[in-house]
């Protein structure tokens, strides 16, 4: 999907990031389009707004090229002579399909406003404010910024800046009803000086001052506002502004803040710490501190034990302390809540002791909750501290609320006074995943997965605020590819309070990654004694952790994606390419960092150097079995490497096939053979370098398996001697490629190889000839026992030398030879160990051939109904899988296997084996005994087609093809048709045998035959196989 920003400069980022635009007029194009919202813009037109007046004579021409180019842009993966999708041609002229409302970040604004509109009205400020933090953060400058000034822009630039606007009012209103009033002065000053005409900015703007106790302020707010109208406009304020102003001065209950909305989310986890908190109620401790980090949960641990108190009979008041409220401004808000006198005597002695008589006066015990105590006042500290001492206060017990990170200096002093009265102390870390998950639940409403909740509390660090806004995040962006706009603006304000030398070191350090090395960092810096000091700070403030003296961390993802974002590109890129130079210096074989610089380094770093280091990290992932890392790292490789491209793409077709992006690797290969030329060295190295283990029987690709065939088989021809490696595999591409295939040439290619790869003790390439070796253990029936012994071997070499894939290929031979031999116990082991390596190492693939075999459990042990449905979603796991070979058909004639008979089923290539079949079971006898079945192509299902065969032939009573068919099964007389495939079974052999043997007229045969099928059948637990007429 390609995404469209067009608040601010116009971009667009695609799945592989930004997309290169081209020039100014292609720019253009790209945006006329997108202001007309999905509409057919006709060719004359986009002409006239390019051109005004002055179109030249290529005009037409000119357009055409420049759509061309955008295409190719926007959609660089579109095949050769497919329509495209996004930028559209439709007479008279073109259209951009942007089908998603995220497609466009202006559609997805709008869209956002009004659902916060509606939110609000819902009674729901907190979702509202957070959707609009989240939208508003969308905006990078003016929209349509380059074209604003063209007519053809104009208007749809000025109506998403009044959107805008409104945004930012509605926003404030939802703070102002969630009791934000003092976070949302400084917005709303900025607000009210750009517009200063928007009499709703300023009646937000004086609520505001007067809800934090700033009457004054909030009244000469409203007169500058009746100033500024008469002078710019000549006209009076509004009622809004005039009723505000009348119920400012009369103090007007109206204008008191609504009481704060119910929770919305359950109260999660927190148990240990509210029952500390309980306890301390329940035995007369008089102080309590909850202390954590920004977002910690602080808040809602004291909001949940203030419900429990309350439902308890407590009574119970609460005042925020405000970064710039009046003095005692919590106790002021208190006193109104218990209806005592706000007012006490001036002297701090007597005030404290009127206060402690006042609550002592209550008849029940008292609850108050001093949030925010890092930004109380020195008279708010005093009152605490006094009190908590105070005996005479009656039963009271206070509870502080203050970040961990953000101790002032008088906080510090107060906390050493209250230590003498032994206070409970709660500390508040992150959340566990399990709890991350049931916060995510409450949030969203919707069930993530695992990886999601992993992801999310990796990012969060368990921090309930983090966690929530990245649950909102991810509604819209599973990927959770930003930072929350709630997130951000909450860490900026935090970073703010650092030295400017400080805040340099950091967003340094974010260059350099979550982890941070500190010598790489005080070599970037320059200055190891400034480093160390801000170093400090950040320790001291909660940005970084320290695991030990030599390494740091981001204390969260976001704290590091945050800082990393604010840095423009230009120094970015430079910080990049200097810490690529430093970490080359003094760890020169962490090949996998210098090359993340260097990409990150952009044109600061050659593109030769920036290769090289992308090729060793490739290797290395390959190395230790990574290879969704390994194809990232070829593919930067490919484009940028002039030396040993090929290489690099052959790289790269084994990390895409083994990621299960089958299709690309076919592509790619088939590209690499025809580039390779006819050097015989180099066409060996290359076709040779595939090291895939392949399964299946059938190729995908037909076609480029006689190419690749071909190609081997020339330069095998032509090979100099001394190529020994080379020569083993060609010959395993000869093997592999010519895989159930009739003829000797496979077979003979594959024993040759593997006595090559022994001689030459190659661990790697005995597994690619082992490989090669099982894929013509096919020729004739009743192999299953020799593709045990491979698999045995194959396991046993990848284990001991690290060889991951290969290992899990073994593991599935074994599936399929175990279960073909009636051994569903060792099968079971492993399928799981191939599931548990898949899981590993990231293997999609694996998981498509072990949900096949869970099925085909479930259909041999008798469980048809559920093997019916697991044999449906094992196929929907098939579709997309890049594998046609296997896919193709195989649903109806696992459906078949189980006595199903799908009538109007696409059979792929089993049509000539199941249709007669079907035939019959539709009493059209004549019509099933008319039909051609031919021989059986030796494959994993050779026996299972051949047994199909059998029942036509016994149906027709064809004595020499069912001697024919009898003389084929008879070595798989042990075995389970079908059940090599690890797919499908029907039954065992042996029956069949039997069938054939009786209608042969040669009884005891048949006896001894149905004897040894029932025997299998009791050993697999499949009751249907048991009588002499199974189903």
């Amino acid at each position: 999907m390609v995404r469209f920003r067009v608040l601010g400069p116009l971009e667009a980022v695609g799945e592989r990031g930004p997309v290169d635009l081209k020039g100014p007029r292609h720019r253009a194009v790209l945006a006329r389009l997108l202001v007309a919202r999905g509409r057919v813009v006709p060719v004359t037109r986009l002409i006239d707004d390019l051109w005004a007046d002055d179109a030249p004579d290529g005009a037409l021409g000119a357009v055409q090229t420049f759509v061309g180019a955008l295409r190719k842009a926007l959609e660089p993966d579109r095949p050769p002579r497919t329509p495209p999708r996004l930028l559209v041609t439709v007479p008279p002229g073109y259209a951009l399909r942007a089908e998603e409302v995220d497609e466009v970040d202006a559609w997805r604004f709008e869209e956002a406003v009004g659902e916060a509109f509606r939110l609000v009205a819902d009674g729901r400020p907190e979702d509202a404010k957070a959707l609009l933090d989240d939208v508003l953060a969308l905006w990078r400058g003016p929209a349509y910024a380059e074209f604003a000034d063209q007519p053809w822009a104009h208007g749809e630039a000025a109506r998403l800046d009044e959107v805008r606007l409104l945004a930012v009012e509605r926003r404030a209103e939802a703070a102002l009803a969630l009791g934000a009033a003092a976070e949302s002065v400084p917005d709303l000053r900025a607000h009210v000086a750009a517009h200063p005409l928007r009499e709703d900015g300023r009646r937000l703007l004086a609520l505001a001052l007067y809800r934090t106790g700033r009457q004054g302020e909030a009244l000469a707010t409203l007169r500058q506002s009746r100033e500024v109208l008469r002078a710019e406009l000549g006209v009076d304020p509004g009622h809004a502004l005039r009723q505000l102003e009348s119920d400012i001065l009369t103090h007007s209950p109206t204008l008191a803040p609504a009481p704060p909305p119910a929770r919305s989310t359950t109260f999660i986890g927190r148990a240990d710490e509210l029952a500390e908190l309980e306890r301390a109620a329940g035995t007369g401790r008089r102080l309590a501190l909850i202390s954590g980090t920004a977002g910690a949960g602080k808040t809602a641990l004291a909001e949940e034990l203030t419900g429990r108190l309350a439902a308890a009979g407590w009574t119970t008041a609460w005042g925020a302390c405000t970064e710039d409220a009046p003095a005692a401004w919590p106790w002021t808000r208190m006193a109104e809540t218990l209806a005592l006198d706000g007012s006490p005597p001036t002297d701090r002695f007597e005030r404290h002791r009127a206060i402690a008589s006042s609550l002592a006066g209550i008849e029940r015990p008292v609850l108050l909750v001093f949030d925010d105590l890092h930004w109380a006042d020195e008279d708010t500290l005093a009152l605490v501290t006094s009190l908590a001492a105070d005996p005479d206060a009656g039963r009271v017990l206070i509870v502080g609320t203050y970040r961990s990170t953000e101790i002032s200096a008088a906080l510090t002093e107060a906390l050493g006074r209250a230590a003498r009265t032994e206070p409970a102390r709660v500390y508040l870390v992150g959340l566990t995943e399990p709890q991350v998950r049931e916060l995510v639940e409450a949030v969203t409403d919707r069930e993530p997965s695992d990886a999601d909740v992993r992801a999310i509390h990796t990012r969060s660090a368990g921090n309930p605020f983090f966690v929530r806004e990245l649950a909102r995040l991810w509604e819209t962006d599973p990927a959770l590819r930003t930072v929350p706009a709630g997130v951000r603006d909450v860490l900026r304000h935090r970073l703010a309070q650092l030295a400017e030398t400080t805040r340099t070191h950091l967003r340094q350090a974010s260059v350099l990654g979550q982890e941070i090395d500190l010598d790489v960092l005080i070599r970037l810096a320059g200055d190891e004694d400034a480093v160390l000091d801000s170093v400090e700070s950040a320790l001291l403030a909660g940005f970084l952790v320290e695991p030990d003296a030599d390494r740091l961390r981001f204390a969260h993802a976001l704290v590091h994606e945050t800082l990393y974002d604010d840095i423009p590109h230009a120094r970015r890129a430079r910080w990049h390419a200097a810490a690529a130079d430093v970490i080359e210096q003094v760890r020169p074989d962490d090949v996998e960092a210098i090359a993340h610089h260097l990409l990150r380094a952009g044109n600061r770093a050659t593109a030769a150097r920036t290769a090289r280091y992308t090729r060793a990290a490739a290797e290395r992932a390959e190395r230790r079995s990574a290879p969704h890392q390994a194809a990232l790292w070829w593919r930067e490789t490919v484009e940028r490497t002039e030396r040993d491209r090929l290489g690099a793409v052959m790289g790269l077709v084994r990390a895409l096939a083994v990621t299960g992006d089958l299709e690309q690797a076919r592509r790619y290969r088939a590209e690499a053979v025809t580039e390779a030329g006819g050097d015989p060295v180099l066409t060996a190295r290359t076709i040779g370098s595939f090291d895939v283990p392949a399964l299946w029987t059938t190729n995908d690709d037909e076609a480029l398996s006689a190419r690749l065939t071909e190609a081997a088989e020339r330069a095998l021809d032509a090979l100099p001697p001394g190529h020994d490696a080379e020569r083993a595999r060609l010959l395993i591409t000869i093997a592999v490629e010519r895989r159930a295939d009739a003829g000797r040439r496979g077979r003979e290619a594959a024993r040759e190889a593997e006595a090559v790869a022994r001689d030459l003790d190659d661990p790697s390439l005995l597994a690619l000839a082992l490989n090669g070796r099982f894929l013509q253990t096919f020729h004739r029936a009743g192999l299953a026992p020799d593709r045990a012994r491979i698999g045995a071997e194959l396991l046993d070499l990848s284990a001991r030398h690290g060889l991951v894939t290969f290992e899990v290929l073994a593991h599935l031979i074994l599936v399929q030879s175990h279960a073909a031999l009636a051994d569903l116990a060792a099968a079971d082991r492993h399928a799981a160990a191939a599931d548990a390596l898949a899981e590993r190492h990231d293997l999609p693939l694996v998981g498509v051939f072990t949900t096949w075999y869970a099925a085909l459990r479930l259909a041999v042990t008798g469980r048809r109904a559920e093997a019916r449905a697991a044999y449906r979603a094992a196929a929907s796991r098939l579709t997309g899988a890049g594998m046609p070979g296997v896919e193709h058909g195989i649903l109806p004639l696992a459906l078949l296997s189980l006595g199903d008979v799908p009538d109007a089923a696409d059979w792929g290539p089993y049509e000539p084996w199941a249709r007669p079949i079907v035939l019959l079971s539709q009493g059209r006898r004549a019509e099933a005994l008319a039909a051609v079945v031919p021989e059986s192509p030796h494959d994993l299902l050779f026996e299972a087609r051949t047994c199909l065969h059998a029942v036509i032939a016994v149906e027709a009573g064809d004595r020499p093809r069912l001697a024919r068919l009898y003389d084929q099964l008879l070595p798989a007389a042990g075995e389970v048709a079908g059940a090599g495939s690890g797919l499908v079974a029907f039954g065992p052999t042996a029956h069949h045998l039997g069938t054939i043997a009786a209608a042969l007229g040669r009884p005891e045969e048949a006896a001894e035959h149905h004897r040894r099928a029932r025997e299998i059948a009791d050993r697999l637990g499949a009751p249907q196989w048991t009588g002499r007429h199974f189903t």
